[in-house]
């Protein structure tokens, strides 16, 4: 399936043409990185986990979930304002149905602002953590909080209330999720789907396996300790990261950033 169709006139388009977000959404390699740390953080609120276990294919049709995924970005990020609209609106018609009961008891409703905002946090953290680290271009301190301030748009049309607007209020309210972070059953079988993978043969199951790590290597210690997963900072340093630039820069090869205002 064709991506979205980039829409270039500054009137029209959703994001403006010269956003942080249209560059960082256009790199595919630190994309594919950061949203898999995004997977692996959202896992970590149970409500946010039950609501995709029980009412996801995630493991039948995981490809197809992730089309859904990258469709949402590209429209949102390149298309007018009535493609990104349609888009926000095809979201939350699907969240309307998603709700029921969590493993603790405790009723959720995936269009809930809370849980979005969580959703939101994770997403936004995660993109921005692993384009600073693997990204084709130099991002500025004050392009990090221009990229939050524009995903702050975003989150408001979907519904979260307050949505964070710098890196340091984006940081601040992922510490305020942290006492009702915990990895539940769904959560752990999740967690072992993504990194297991669903590729074929062993080059394509390396790059799943960096990839994994990679996402691994951007989060925080607690993160990672809720999540179950050991810490290999030296393993980090001196094989994961220089392996997923030097992998970044052969996809770039084949799937290049589309033009930004920087060139």
């Amino acid at each position: 399936m064709d991506p979205p169709p980039r829409c270039n006139d500054p009137d029209e388009a959703y994001f403006a043409l010269d956003s942080v977000a249209r560059i960082i959404h256009g790199d595919l390699p630190p994309m594919l990185v950061g949203g898999l740390g995004s997977l692996f953080i959202q896992m970590l609120h149970p409500h946010t986990m039950a609501g995709v276990a029980q009412h996801s294919r995630y493991r039948e049709d995981p490809l197809g979930r992730l089309l859904q995924t990258a469709n949402f970005i590209g429209f949102t990020t390149y298309g007018t304002k009535a493609q990104a609209y349609a888009s926000i609106e095809r979201v939350l018609a699907v969240h309307q149905v998603v709700r029921g009961v969590a493993d603790d008891g405790v009723m959720y409703f995936a269009n809930d602002p809370h849980l979005l905002a969580w959703v939101h946090a994770a997403e936004t953290s995660m993109f921005l953590t692993a384009y600073r680290r693997f990204g084709a271009v130099r991002l500025s301190d004050a392009d990090a909080d221009r990229y939050v301030h524009e995903m702050a748009t975003l989150a408001l049309d979907l519904g979260m209330v307050g949505p964070p607007k710098s890196v340091a209020q984006l940081e601040a309210t992922i510490q305020r999720f942290r006492p009702e972070l915990r990895l539940s059953p769904d959560g752990a079988i999740a967690r072992d789907f993504v990194v297991r993978g669903v590729q074929r043969g062993p080059t394509r199951r390396f790059v799943n396996w960096l990839l994994v790590r990679s996402a691994f290597a951007l989060m925080t210690p607690w993160e990672l300790e809720l999540l179950g997963v050991r810490r290999w900072p030296l393993r980090n340093r001196l094989v994961i990261q220089p392996s997923t630039a030097l992998l970044c820069r052969l996809l770039r090869l084949f799937v290049p950033p589309p033009p930004t205002s920087r060139g």
